[in-house]
């Protein structure tokens, strides 16, 4: 399966990264938000990360500009009509991302292979909007997309081995390391993950030790490049609470039950660093 021209749905954080990867790879790449606004954003978000690239002189201006160019955008999904990969990065909303993959069922080729960033939420059940479960797979980035080298791959129960070799071999030209695991609440990365954050929180509420020194320790004792508290707040304590419902949900184990303190802290509005305030103040 030949991959040349790939759709991204999403013009933030996340999707504007995965559009930059690809564009810098050679791929074609038409990136789509609902608001011109959303676009225009996410691609004047490219050019600065290119352009922080050049002055660290990882890039040429030339070749900045060449992936620039290959950059479109558009606010309406049909634009994803010729794609031969779609990588859905939307918000993290079940409903949401059911409703886009029907909608994205009818609109693309056939052929076309549907992948979606999400963190948490079962690629069965996306698959399961479509006609087409062979060709839906999940393709995870890590963020910022530009820097960290993971794409976790999750194939559901029907991806067709050509498919996700098709998407390994898409990962690899956008300079990352792809990792397959398969459909699982959570999948390995926020499996793993946010239960850790979640005993961090709880060690907090249970005043074993302030913020500071449970960061401290994971830091300077494990080698964590950053703290388990504050890396929640970085994802955002919403996102992480939301994980955890997930995985106590799939997986039915009372080990996985949110914190109290960070249902509280959720409900106050404390997200982290995109409210200002969180375990930290920002």
């Amino acid at each position: 399966m030949e991959i040349e021209r790939i759709a991204v749905l999403g013009a933030g954080q996340m999707g504007n990264g995965i559009a930059q990867v690809a564009a810098c790879a050679g791929y074609d790449v038409v990136m789509i938000d609902i608001e011109q606004a959303y676009v225009d954003k996410g691609l004047a978000a490219i050019e600065s990360s290119l352009a922080r690239v050049v002055a660290k002189e990882r890039m040429t201006e030339a070749d900045a500009a060449a992936a620039l160019a290959r950059v479109s955008i558009s606010t309406e999904k049909s634009a994803a009509s010729d794609a031969d990969l779609v990588v859905e990065a939307i918000p993290e909303i079940p409903e949401l991302k059911f409703s886009t993959f029907a909608e994205l069922d009818g609109i693309c080729k056939p052929t076309a292979i549907l992948a979606s960033n999400t963190s948490s939420i079962s690629i069965d059940a996306i698959a399961a909007a479509t006609s087409r479960p062979s060709h839906v797979i999940g393709m995870h980035f890590m963020n910022p997309v530009p820097i960290m080298k993971l794409v976790e791959v999750i194939n559901g129960s029907e991806t067709g081995a050509e498919v996700t070799a098709a998407v390994l071999t898409a990962a690899e030209r956008m300079g990352k390391i792809p990792l397959c695991c398969n459909d699982s609440p959570g999948f390995v990365s926020n499996r793993i993950l946010c239960p850790m954050i979640n005993e961090a929180i709880l060690t907090l509420q249970e005043g074993v030790a302030e913020a500071e020194a449970i960061d401290g320790i994971m830091k300077l004792g494990m080698n964590h490049p950053i703290g388990p508290l504050a890396l929640a707040d970085l994802i955002g304590n919403d996102t992480v609470l939301h994980i955890m419902h997930v995985l106590y949900e799939g997986l039915g184990d009372e080990k996985y039950a949110p914190a109290p303190l960070l249902v509280e802290m959720v409900e106050a509005g404390k997200l982290g660093r995109k409210s200002g305030q969180g375990f930290y103040s920002y």
